[in-house]
């Protein structure tokens, strides 16, 4: 029985080692040995455009005019967002309340932390 871990894109248990990187033979997924040991704690690490790491309760700004779907308005640069909290799953990482428009749902990649 190998100690190999299983592919974490399909699933797969005939994974196999290439130098310091994992392989999946069914879906040609590789990933680094380091990567797997950094995986086995349980939370997902969320960075903003700088690369700093997001917490709950943080703030941060805008920096990008964004759209807002479903109105004319525009999330303007420089909005600062307050007490942000950090969501797992699906593409959106961020749940807050603007002043002025309420709650929302914002991805990572267009704030930084102040």
């Amino acid at each position: 029985m190998s100690n190999l871990p299983e592919c974490s894109k399909c699933g797969s248990k005939y994974t196999y080692e290439d130098g310091n990187m994992f392989v999946c033979p069914e879906c040609a997924h590789e990933w680094s040995q380091s990567t797997e040991n950094a995986s086995n704690s349980d939370e997902k690490v969320i960075k903003d455009s700088n690369g700093n790491v997001l917490s709950d309760g943080d703030s941060v700004t805008v920096i990008k005019d964004l759209k807002v779907k479903g109105s004319s308005s525009v999330l303007k640069i420089g909005t600062k967002v307050k007490n942000i909290r950090l969501m797992y799953d699906g593409d959106h990482d961020i749940d807050c309340k603007i002043d002025g428009f309420g709650a929302m749902k914002l991805k990572s990649e267009f704030v930084k932390r102040i």
